[in-house]
């Protein structure tokens, strides 16, 4: 099944650093070769120029890019003499190593530019001195800084995901503040009245019909400014023009799962168990964690496969949403759902990328169910988010929605 995806093998912003980089290292060994009386040959300013415009795919392949300008590198040494070098373009393809990998890949990778820039040098195998001991210390430079961006972004992502969490914890309060004082005043002041009418409404007619006249008055206000509070959660949508369609519920799933094979993400559904209706907000939620989730997966895993597994337990009801995360995450790498940024093919994060509120979205919806959420990344690479709800058995029956009436 052929399956397309919107991202680009390459950007414009990838072109120009390849572009750069492959002429900063045939300008600079140009001049240093004129100095040494050592002109440079052609195979090797061949040689140079490949080696910068690999970077155009560094950050589909960041570990082959590096393998490709280090080979590069020692066929610039073996064409001709040349002095001791860390070029750009290895600096570049090193940094988006070790910000793209996992910090295993990272330190191979560091360890690998010290000696193997100076491989060829000189017409010796490996060359020791001072070029080593430099390739060392910019090699060090290099992943020093790849590091702290990293930990610098993990503090950024985090703080985000704190300030998404605080600006709805602080929108929940002001809701809550609102329907007090709504709850407090007016429908006290119903309660009160209308147990006032009733006791005067044999020997006091006239004092009950105005305690009723001041509850109608206190019911409209409250109707009013319950309208108004929700007008303002409801401020920017579309009038609807036809009748609001039943909420989506388990039964939907395969058609979510369907948009996202059409989306270009080979997605499967498995339902395990006995399958029986579900009250209608456990039904939501269900629906909702799988749409988020997927929708989660096709923007950050790339061109991966999702696999969505209902279970109905005697007791409860799991959902499963797993992707294999071979594509490529946010930033350099997908990022920690919960927020860091080590970058890694196999971490994520969900997170975010949706702006902090899709993980906070789903475990609040589970919350109100009283269930658990569960998302994080796969050891072996890709992400997992699991919810489970708890249904009373015959909770979703006719008999059982009667039975809570």
């Amino acid at each position: 099944m052929s399956r397309s995806t919107d991202k680009p093998a390459w950007t414009r912003n990838d072109a120009l650093v390849a572009v750069g980089a492959a002429a900063a290292d045939l300008l600079g060994f140009s001049v240093t070769s004129q100095f040494d009386g050592n002109p440079l040959g052609i195979p090797a300013a061949f040689a140079l120029v490949l080696g910068g415009l690999t970077l155009i795919v560094r950050h589909r392949r960041p570990t082959l890019v590096l393998a490709a300008v280090l080979a590069l590198g020692v066929v610039v040494n073996t064409a001709g003499p040349v002095s001791p070098h860390f070029g750009l373009s290895l600096v570049i393809a090193l940094y988006t190593v070790v910000r793209s990998c996992r910090p295993v890949v990272a330190a191979v990778a560091g360890l690998a530019a010290v000696p193997l820039p100076s491989v060829g040098q000189g017409g010796m195998l490996l060359p020791g001195g001072w070029g080593l001991l430099a390739n060392a210390a910019a090699a060090a430079i290099v992943v020093g800084a790849a590091l702290a961006m990293n930990h610098r972004q993990r503090e950024s992502e985090a703080n985000r995901t704190l300030h998404a969490e605080r600006a709805l914890a602080e929108e929940r309060r002001r809701i809550a503040r609102e329907l007090h004082d709504i709850v407090a005043h007016h429908i006290t002041t119903m309660q009160l009245m209308a147990g006032g009418a009733r006791a005067n409404l044999a020997h006091d007619p006239e004092a009950a019909r105005e305690a009723l006249v001041t509850l109608e008055g206190s019911g409209r206000m409250a109707l009013s400014e319950m309208r108004q509070l929700l007008d303002v959660l409801r401020a920017g949508e579309e009038p609807e023009a036809n009748p609001p369609a039943p909420q989506p519920g388990p039964e939907d799933l395969a058609r979510i799962v369907t948009e996202s094979r059409l989306a270009g993400m080979d997605t499967e559904l498995t339902v395990d168990g006995t399958v029986r209706p579900l009250p209608p907000t456990v039904g939501l939620t269900v629906f909702r964690v799988v749409q988020e989730a997927l929708t989660n997966a096709r923007k950050h895993a790339g061109d991966s496969a999702a696999r969505v597994r209902l279970t109905y337990h005697p007791d409860e009801v799991t959902v499963e949403v797993r992707d294999d995360g071979t594509g490529r995450r946010t930033g350099e790498a997908r990022g920690d759902a919960e927020g860091a940024g080590s970058g890694r093919r196999t971490a994520a994060s969900r997170a975010p990328a949706r702006g902090g509120y899709g993980l906070i979205g789903m475990r609040e919806r589970v919350a109100l169910q009283g269930g658990t959420l569960e998302a994080a990344p796969l050891r072996e690479g890709g992400f997992r988010v699991a919810a489970r709800l708890p249904v009373a058995p015959g909770a979703g029956t006719a008999d059982g929605e009667e039975h809570h009436r």
